[in-house]
């Protein structure tokens, strides 16, 4: 009678209100312990189990049971197949002007911040984008926050060995005037990425075998490489210059090459004519000279049969009729005249000439 009592009375209700409010409360707690235990790895991503601190297993892609915190903690991390990415900040010239002072940053350490010097004394900036990924899961989490400046620091050495190690037009095209006559140098602007893969991985390899593997390896480098921009307006210059240069040996060829033309058929027409003018004086010459031809050749083959004297007999007149005066005709040879002169030489009288003294 009681306890019956008790239990109807105002505190009673109370302790049997929290009672099961805090049976509950235990219950749901409970529950979300052992929910929190289940975790979801994703494809491209797996899962390192530390176990009071101490990494134990690595789970690939599913579901992972762990004990809640804190026995056991989860870390999820990129898959091995994933590649990760880093731009390898120190190495722009931005980033290493703000780690200078006012006094550093107007002297020398300023002006050459983020450049390189290359092998035959140039200079020269480097972006360069390292492409990695996890090979070591265990590895890679126990040293993750010190994956990136390990990369930065391994870029940053071999970019000073890849370009000290050559010179400025193996690194960029600085004079492309010249990128046609040097394919030595086409073929090592073509290394310079393996180069530097080559170089990081090399570390990379020696760190492992010094007990210090940091768990990843090095897929792919990217670089993009620049010049001052005071020297990228003096090779823009220069390649102004160069086109220009071009331009006007080519339009001096194709005149010289037009002119050429131009003379030769000038030089083919003169020949031509002169041809044409000699043929026709030679034919005018043939026909002029072919009565002395035919009397030479009977003279001189002894066929003469009074040819001399009928050619005499048939010039004489018209000779004499364009002398104008004869004085004295020899009595005792006919083929000898005397004219008077001086008078002007026309064709007859070269002609008289001519026959002059002919026995």
């Amino acid at each position: 009678m009681r306890k019956q009592s008790l239990a109807l009375s105002p505190w009673g209700q109370s302790y049997r209100i929290a009672f099961f409010g805090l049976y509950a409360a235990t219950l749901l707690a409970a529950l979300a312990w052992v929910v929190s235990s289940f975790h979801q790895v994703t494809p491209d991503t797996q899962a390192i189990v530390f176990r009071f601190g101490k990494p134990v297993k690595v789970e690939s892609s599913g579901m992972l049971f762990a004990w809640p915190n804190p026995v056991d903690r989860v870390e999820i991390i990129p898959g091995p197949a994933r590649i990760l990415q880093q731009d390898v900040l120190p190495l722009q010239r931005r980033e290493q002007q703000k780690l200078l002072t006012g006094d550093q940053y107007s002297r020398d350490a300023g002006a050459g911040a983020g450049y390189l010097l290359t092998g035959d004394a140039g200079i020269v900036q480097l972006n360069i984008q390292v492409f990695y990924r996890i090979s070591s899961p265990l590895n890679y989490v126990l040293q993750k926050q010190h994956i990136a400046p390990l990369i930065d620091r391994l870029a940053q050495r071999a970019a000073t060995l890849v370009s000290a190690g050559r010179d400025l037009d193996t690194i960029l095209v600085a004079r492309p005037e010249m990128l046609q006559n040097d394919s030595h140098a086409a073929q090592e602007r073509s290394r310079l990425r393996s180069d530097l893969k080559q170089i990081m991985s090399q570390d990379l390899q020696k760190l492992k075998g010094d007990g210090n593997d940091p768990g990843i390896t090095i897929k792919r480098i990217d670089i993009a490489s620049s010049l001052p921009d005071s020297a990228v307006d003096a090779f823009n210059a220069v390649l102004t210059a160069s086109q220009k240069a071009e331009q006007t040996i080519a339009q001096a060829q194709k005149d010289a090459t037009l002119r050429l033309q131009k003379a030769q058929q000038q030089s083919d027409g003169v020949i031509q004519q002169a041809q044409a003018d000699g043929q026709e004086m030679r034919a005018q010459a043939e026909v002029a000279t072919q009565t002395m031809t035919k009397l030479a050749q009977a003279r001189a083959t002894g066929t003469d049969a009074g040819m001399l004297s009928r050619l005499w007999q048939e010039n004489i007149t018209k000779i004499l009729s364009h002398a104008g005066q004869v004085i004295t005709v020899s009595p005792t040879d006919k083929g000898k005249l005397i004219l008077p002169g001086p008078a002007p030489q026309t064709d007859e009288s070269s002609a008289l000439q001519m026959f002059g003294g002919i026995p």
